[in-house]
């Protein structure tokens, strides 16, 4: 008997092993997908790789040096006139790194203060954007990696047991320091258009579109308004609640539609990218009680990338919340910039431009077809529209100018759409908006506001 428990305690223990194991297996590309947006919008990952590469390259070179002295000859006189000394070669490094780090302590210290004045005049959100910044994660990259590739390479430069001088390694040293000098003047530059709010709004449209784009590749081929009649969750069906409190950033659907072809059910999706979700909340149903298990709520769970904050990997309402909120500080009687507001609402409709002239993403996963397999619920035109106009709209009632652009807005977007029913939705936010500012200031004022309403109005009777 003991010696049969002895057997069965470790065939348990490499069984949960290998389940364990298999769930981080089927984690890997959700966790590749996360690595590859955190080296693009993160200053962790690529600054760290360029450190790395630099510090490497440093210590190879002066060992590949000391084991071919030739490559010394390579080295101009004029650049570096004693070959012989090896205490030049530890100043010259050593008088580098100290330089670097001092320039790096003010580096970190404009981008603070940038960070700050941003998130203060702007909007909190926008740091994410700032962050994103390839110059920014160059810049601390480059020289970072200046510094360690000069540590890297100074214990090459002793006399014990023989004199050597790294020649080249120090000439790669004073490159880089010059090109230190160089990218600095360029970061300045950059750092003071930054902080335009021209720039940042262009740069949070530029990539709300870029990932647009990204989701729906194909040119509106259709006209869908409203989603498609997909059925609702069954009142039998078994819940998989969420993992971890957060907001949903990606949904991997092709993972979903997989799971759910294998064991023979639909999975409904219950919140959509960007809704938060708490601990413990229902995250999913699938359709027959009785299959799941721990293990396959684990993988279920496992297809969501949940998070502390939203992003722009399929949130395309994140980015126009961005603008929203730069908008909104713009339009406050404490700053009082209508200029401001008007660049925000003309890149929010050339989102909604772009959203509305792609083809939309499938609410509904047939595997085979026919047979529903995943439904998960995605922004709807409508809902962005609401989004992006709809506080601005509350906000400039006694504003005519921020007024009459969000109308000039919702033409342009009613220009690029060719259905009748969008077009009517567009006409009604208009009215909210001319009605609005005629409540707070009286139908006078209202007339060139009523004038730009009558040209959505026509694109409503041409439908």
């Amino acid at each position: 008997m003991d010696r049969g428990r002895h057997t069965v305690g470790p065939k348990i223990a490499q069984q949960a092993i290998s389940v364990q194991n298999r769930k981080m297996i089927k984690r890997l590309p959700l966790l590749y997908r996360h690595v590859l947006y955190n080296l693009r919008g993160g200053f962790l990952v690529r600054p760290l790789i360029i450190t790395l590469a630099l510090g490497i390259c440093g210590g190879l070179l002066s060992q590949m040096e000391n084991a071919m002295p030739w490559l010394s000859g390579w080295a101009p006189r004029w650049l570096f006139p004693s070959h012989i000394d090896f205490q030049v070669a530890q100043i010259i490094l050593s008088s580098i790194a100290t330089s670097v780090m001092t320039v790096v302590s003010i580096v970190f210290a404009i981008l603070l203060m940038t960070l700050t004045l941003a998130s203060m005049q702007f909007s909190p959100r926008i740091i994410v954007s700032f962050a994103q910044d390839r110059v920014t994660q160059w810049t601390l990259g480059i020289f970072l990696g200046t510094f360690s590739y000069c540590i890297a390479a100074l214990p090459a430069a002793h006399n014990y047991p023989k004199s050597f001088e790294p020649v080249v390694t120090v000439m790669g040293g004073m490159l880089l320091a010059t090109m230190c000098v160089a990218w600095l003047l360029f970061f300045i530059h950059h750092i003071s258009q930054a902080i335009s709010v021209n720039h940042i709004v262009d740069r949070i449209a530029s990539e709300t579109v870029a990932m647009i784009m990204e989701l729906m590749p194909d040119p509106v081929r259709r006209h869908k308004w409203s989603s498609e009649d997909l059925p609702s969750p069954p009142s039998t069906g078994e819940a998989v609640m969420c993992p971890a409190s957060g907001y949903i950033r990606f949904v991997d659907t092709a993972r979903l539609v997989e799971l759910a072809t294998q064991h023979r059910f639909a999975i409904y999706v219950l919140r959509r990218v960007g809704h938060f979700v708490p601990e413990g909340v229902p995250l999913i149903v699938v359709s027959k009680e009785g299959r799941m298990t721990p293990e396959l709520a684990t993988e279920l769970g496992a297809s969501f990338d949940i998070g502390p904050s939203r992003t722009l990997q399929q949130d395309v309402e994140f980015g126009i919340l961005q603008i929203v909120d730069i908008a909104l500080k713009a339009i406050s009687p404490a700053v009082n910039d209508p200029t401001t507001a008007i660049t925000c609402v003309d890149q929010l409709s050339r989102i909604l431009i772009c959203f509305a002239g792609r083809q939309s993403l499938e609410e509904g996963y047939y595997n085979p077809p026919g047979v529903l397999r995943v439904a998960v619920p995605r922004h709807e035109l409508d809902k962005l529209v609401d989004s992006a106009f709809e506080q601005i709209r509350s906000y400039a009632t006694r504003d005519v100018v921020v007024s009459l652009r969000v109308i000039r807005a919702l033409n342009d977007i009613g220009t690029t759409i060719h259905d009748s029913e969008i077009r009517k939705v567009l006409a009604e936010r208009g009215r909210r908006v001319v009605d609005g500012v005629a409540k707070e200031l009286g139908e006078d004022t209202a007339k060139d506001l009523r004038l730009r309403q009558a040209m959505i109005d026509a694109l409503v009777a041409k439908a």
